[in-house]
């Protein structure tokens, strides 16, 4: 097998690129968006254009689909696709795109597409070269930078731009496209276990397919094997561990913490951020003082964990003011399902 075949099944093998849309009216949760491109397709004119929002939610598709709907299938001859992250200095700028903005124009559209995705990552003096570079060929060639931080693109660039800002995904988007494709590679799933996903994902879309395919390789998709390939522990044990602490059994919760990390290869700002969320989970029941005092001080462990301190020795203060906080109020209950 050459080389190329081998890339090319190796692509396919990675679905977040397999069922990536191909065209603007395959792009869900963005209607707005297709929209004002779709004029820009039927009027075969464009002004430069900054995409702009979290990852995962289509900046970089949008911007294939709409160069295929310009250009067509051969798309990509018109198209020069930059990481800006990996080229991001003032000789790319100067070399790279000058030429690129120099060349031949394609036969219907009066223009040609300079991507440059990860834009906020350029440098100050590679910001400056492109706007210049913006102003100089802009009969010939429109820009299409990409950021997940605006603020970061320089004034005089974002002025030269159209914005797009795009949104997480919807949760019914995002199940709907995860069970079009285990339909399509048949796998079978559990209905919870898409659940997770999306609420691990937060609106992500490629990382929500990545993890399909990741927790797929398991066998069935269920609830035990996306947490298992996103190394996060089962809420239910963060929650048991929670509750034990709050009936004030100290040595009985920091064994099952121990456990947690040693079966989970979890690290303490991990179990940190998810005691943080199961404690604003409807499955554990406390007073709302009692939560602020809990998540006030959660808060203190996870800066000190970040800033260097010991993991078993935050991890245990913390069980420790949990258990201190269940026996000042002897109202708490916990519940686990």
């Amino acid at each position: 097998m050459s080389t190329r075949e081998s890339r090319r099944v190796l692509a396919e093998l990675l679905w977040a690129e397999k069922y990536r849309p191909r065209s603007l009216s395959e792009i869900v949760n963005q209607e707005d968006i297709v929209k004002r491109l779709y004029q820009f397709v039927k009027e075969k004119n464009m002004p430069h254009l900054l995409f702009a929002g979290p990852p995962g939610t289509g900046k970089t598709t949008a911007a294939h689909c709409l160069a295929h709907d310009l250009y067509g299938e051969d798309y990509r001859m018109y198209m020069l696709e930059l990481n800006a992250s990996d080229e991001r200095g003032i000789d790319v700028i100067r070399t790279k795109v000058k030429e690129f903005a120099r060349s031949r124009l394609p036969a219907n559209i009066p223009f040609k597409i300079v991507l440059l995705d990860e834009a906020d990552n350029m440098t100050a003096d590679a910001q400056q070269a492109l706007r210049r570079l913006m102003e100089m060929y802009v009969d010939v060639t429109r820009f299409i930078l990409i950021a997940n931080y605006p603020s970061k693109i320089i004034e005089p660039i974002q002025s030269r731009c159209a914005v797009f800002r795009f949104t997480p995904l919807k949760k019914e988007d995002v199940m709907t496209r995860l069970k079009y494709i285990c339909e399509q590679e048949g796998v079978k799933y559990e209905e919870e276990a898409l659940d997770i996903i999306f609420e691990i994902s937060e609106g992500d879309m490629r990382k929500s397919i990545n993890i399909l395919q990741s927790s797929a390789a398991l066998g069935k998709v269920t609830v035990a094997n996306v947490f298992k390939v996103v190394g996060l522990a089962h809420p239910r044990e963060v929650r048991e561990i929670i509750k034990t602490a709050l009936a004030g059994n100290f040595i009985k919760a920091r064994d099952l913490l121990r456990t947690l990390m040693l079966n989970y290869g979890l690290s303490g700002v991990d179990v940190v951020k998810q005691m943080h969320r199961e404690i604003f989970s409807s499955e554990i029941q406390l007073p709302e003082h009692v939560r602020v005092e809990i998540a006030d001080y959660i808060g203190e462990i996870q800066f000190r964990l970040v800033e260097g301190a010991d993991d078993e020795i935050q991890l245990n203060a913390l069980l420790a003011k949990l258990t201190l906080i269940g026996k000042t109020h002897h109202t708490v209950k916990a519940t686990s399902r």
